[in-house]
């Protein structure tokens, strides 16, 4: 039993920081797939994030299987593309905007926004039709960041560089 005439110490639990928030759509950088800037829509409507991966080719390397596509950053254009190849780490059924089910190939990578750079799941698909080339979805912002739907790009414009 302690002796009640010692002092305890009482650690104040220090106030947490307000989350950061993004706007719905945001410019990011995949730093590890050679990705300096490419527009992304914050989806928290969709559990995992997707980038749309051309010309993809699965493959094995070491018994390790892998994935090689080519990512346009660029909405509507080819120009910049850059060609990659990442570790598959999982495959995933996955239901897309139309309803349908695919199984998609999933990487880990880092995202950069902003100042902030964390890791991610990604998963491969082909977007043509879509607004937007890469989708962040809730499980990559859970625990980061809020979605703010009433803005955009609150993290910063365009890198001037592209």
């Amino acid at each position: 039993m302690p002796d009640p005439n010692t002092t305890r110490k009482v650690r104040k639990k220090r106030p947490k920081p307000p989350p950061k928030a993004f706007g719905w759509r945001e410019w990011a950088a995949l730093p590890d797939l050679g990705v300096d800037a490419i527009k992304v829509k914050l989806d928290t409507g969709a559990r995992t994030s997707s980038l749309h991966a051309f010309d993809l080719q699965q493959f094995e390397r070491d018994a390790t299987p892998m994935v090689r596509f080519e990512v346009h950053p660029r909405q509507r254009s080819a120009k910049g593309a850059v060609q990659v190849e990442a570790e598959v780490v999982d495959e995933r059924w996955v239901r897309n905007s139309s309803g349908s089910r695919e199984l998609r190939p999933v990487i880990e990578t880092r995202v950069r926004i902003g100042e902030d750079c964390w890791p991610i799941e990604l998963t491969l698909t082909r977007r043509d039709q879509m607004g937007f080339r890469m989708l962040l979805g809730r499980q990559a912002v859970r625990r980061r960041a809020v979605v703010d739907p009433g803005s955009s790009f609150r993290a910063g414009r365009r890198p001037t560089h592209e």
